[in-house]
């Protein structure tokens, strides 16, 4: 049986990537891909369809912030189709992902992919950022082209554990949300990312929760 062109297109990606992964994960990565393919012809889930697009500007893509993910859970908010969650839970498969989405049609999906990719480490949510209340923090919280950043920044703070990582996946530097935001939450780590195949800019943001004083341990 002739080799999956994409295959080598996606190793290829993630050597760019200086990440190394291996073969059955790529291949797990290619299944997730027929998958958004398949349901994308009748659920509109992504306005890609060529798979070879699809392959660079969203496994890619995702891939991309692997280095900037910390610790054992993430929280992937508005995720869609489950961009970058679920390429980022099959590259670390010790990471526990939980998905959040108020559409129920995509977590239908992303719920069928953990099924017949065997991810038993990812989680969903299906509710409003604003009105997500897990009663618990994650490590890392992530967003990709979610919303301005007055809409998520603080409330990604509020589910990230102290010393976390807040991280926001965006094209152009958006200096006018960057400007828009509290004062106290102007300052982050701006970094500029590289994808493999990908002209247009891309970059990551990145803020670390505030510890939590002592005063606010001794009254939780």
């Amino acid at each position: 049986m002739a080799a999956d062109p994409l295959l080598g297109r996606l190793r290829e990606g993630v050597a760019a990537l200086d990440l190394a992964l291996p073969g059955p994960l790529l291949e797990a990565m290619l299944a997730y891909l027929r998958l958004l393919e398949r349901w994308n012809r009748a659920y509109n889930l992504s306005a890609i369809r060529d798979p070879e697009e699809m392959l660079q500007r969203h496994l890619l893509d995702s891939l991309s912030i692997l280095p900037y993910v910390e610790g054992d859970t993430l929280l992937d908010v508005g995720s869609g189709a489950g961009l970058p969650g679920i390429p980022l839970a099959l590259a670390r498969p010790g990471l526990t992902v939980t998905l959040l989405d108020s559409n129920g049609k995509k977590q239908r999906f992303t719920r069928q992919v953990a099924l017949e990719l065997g991810l038993s480490r990812l989680r969903f949510a299906q509710a409003r950022l604003d009105r997500y209340q897990p009663g618990y923090t994650f490590d890392t919280v992530v967003s990709r082209a979610f919303a301005a950043l007055g809409d998520y920044v603080p409330d990604a703070l509020r589910l990230c554990r102290p010393g976390g990582r807040v991280l926001a996946m965006k094209g152009r530097l958006p200096e006018d949300e960057l400007v828009a935001l509290p004062h106290g939450l102007r300052q982050c780590d701006r970094i500029a990312l590289h994808v493999p195949g990908v002209d247009a800019q891309r970059h990551l943001l990145a803020w670390t929760a505030p510890a939590v004083s002592a005063t606010e341990e001794a009254n939780p």
